[in-house]
């Protein structure tokens, strides 16, 4: 017994996708859009030369397409856009018949069939800082620690303003004025 089609589509699914997606050889179909998925897409994936669906689309994949998914001699439906992919569209088998729906929304994809032709620096996947230096919020570790740094500081003054009152002091009011020491 063996699945024909997965659908695994707005499941909130984290992580990356496991290089053993590429021993289900006799799938067809394989839908993981919008989830949470990251990192790269599986070489392994190229063994699935069964498959004639593949919708990876909505996530926050990132690299280059595998030129191992030109494989997939049956693939007729294929969408990758809205993720962070990067470098040249393979080329090849039933890749050459997509279009430019398949890759929207990925601003570091060149070739055909997009219009964004790939030159010497396109070829390359950008260096590693460029993605690394911010964190899934948006912003880098400077913020952070200039904010933990002011944090400290004024912590400090704090407890030292605190030290130079004293302990704090409560007035009684029964007729009379008196002070008393809180402990």
């Amino acid at each position: 017994m063996f699945f024909v089609s997965i659908d695994f589509s707005r499941n909130k699914f984290e992580g990356e996708i496991p290089n053993g997606i590429g021993e289900l050889h006799e799938l067809k179909g394989l839908d993981l859009s919008h989830n949470r998925l990251i990192g790269h897409i599986p070489q392994s994936m190229g063994n699935l030369t069964n498959l004639e669906s593949l919708d990876l689309s909505s996530n926050m994949l990132t690299g280059v397409i595998p030129a191992e998914l030109t494989n997939m001699g049956f693939l007729e439906v294929l969408n990758l856009s809205n993720n962070h992919l990067v470098g040249e569209i393979p080329q090849g088998k039933q890749f050459n018949t997509f279009t430019n729906d398949s890759y929207e929304g990925n601003l570091g994809l060149c070739g055909l069939p997009l219009s964004k032709k790939c030159g010497p620096e396109e070829d390359s996947p950008p260096s590693p800082n460029k993605f690394c230096s911010e964190d899934k919020f948006g912003f880098g570790w400077l913020p952070v620690a200039i904010g933990f740094v002011c944090g400290i500081i004024f912590g400090i003054r704090l407890e030292y303003f605190v030290f130079l009152i004293g302990k704090p002091r409560r007035r009684v009011n029964n007729g009379s004025t008196q002070m008393v020491q809180m402990s």
